[in-house]
């Protein structure tokens, strides 16, 4: 009697987890759908209004007019997006890991913390595309000053965020460290690291899409390729399709970005990220 009231409580469990993932995922298709509509009624009042009122291409094109230019123009588009994207790619790994090793030093040296913090938040209140005229002289017209732009734009706020989870950690379980006689090296790896993950992963979805900017404006100042370079090009011709089309292409790039973090995000972190780790 007792084996056959498991196996019952076993199957309950089994389809209230079917039920609960199933309810996830008409969760989800259900916000999909919504989007997709929202998009398509949006896109619609805009053809709408473009034909109504006679608006020229040359200053608004209607939504038509965009995705004949993305397909005339695939080709362009995707040779200037590969520079774009290295550039991006490259600045969100050298701002995140630089950002991510002094955030440590912060939390263990208050000296070095109280020195340069001021000097981050400073870095921080400089408008980019005025540093980005200053790091063109220094460092020429290579791809060097587009990647540490967008390294400065991924910086802060992944600092920020990394001083924060590494602080953000339980007392009692820094005390049992304590007691078990762990080092500062295992305190880090075991609960530090840990508790500061969520932190950091919501920090790396802003910078990831954030990079993107920087490297379109880092393009701007002086570049050959690229997208930033496209849009002034598309600009000073007064190609609008082409030019919206380029702004689609780089929304594009920093939604690939947001989602692949957060794929990642979701394989690395097995716990709630609301408990004090």
């Amino acid at each position: 009697m007792t084996g056959t009231n498991s196996a019952r409580t076993a199957d309950a469990s089994v389809l209230d987890g079917l039920r609960g993932w199933f309810a996830s995922l008409l969760g989800g298709v259900r916000g999909l759908v919504f989007a997709i509509l929202g998009l398509a009624i949006v896109l619609l009042i805009w053809q709408g209004i473009v034909w109504a009122l006679s608006v020229p291409i040359y200053l608004v094109p209607a939504p038509t007019d965009v995705l004949v230019a993305l397909y005339n123009d695939r080709i362009l588009l995707a040779q200037n997006a590969v520079p774009t994207i290295t550039e991006a790619a490259l600045g969100f790994l050298l701002g995140n890991v630089v950002a991510i090793l002094v955030a440590i030093s912060f939390v263990y040296n208050k000296i070095v913390e109280d020195l340069f913090y001021p000097v981050a938040i400073l870095i921080k209140t400089i408008p980019i595309i005025a540093v980005a005229p200053v790091l063109k002289i220094m460092l020429g017209n290579g791809i060097e000053p587009k990647v540490l732009i967008a390294a400065l734009i991924c910086f802060f706020p992944t600092l920020v965020n990394a001083v924060q989870g590494f602080r953000a950690v339980n007392p009692q379980l820094i005390e049992l460290m304590h007691v078990l006689s762990a080092s500062k090296t295992q305190v880090f790896r075991r609960v530090r690291f840990y508790a500061a993950l969520p932190y950091a992963f919501a920090a790396l979805k802003v910078s990831v899409t954030m990079c993107v900017l920087g490297a379109i404006v880092g393009e701007w100042i002086g570049a050959n390729s690229g997208i930033g370079y496209l849009i002034l090009q598309s600009m000073y011709v007064f190609d609008t399709p082409r030019l919206f089309a380029t702004i689609i292409v780089a929304s594009l790039m920093a939604i690939a970005g947001f989602a692949l973090v957060t794929w990642v995000e979701a394989r690395v972190i097995h716990w709630d990220p609301g408990e004090t780790y």
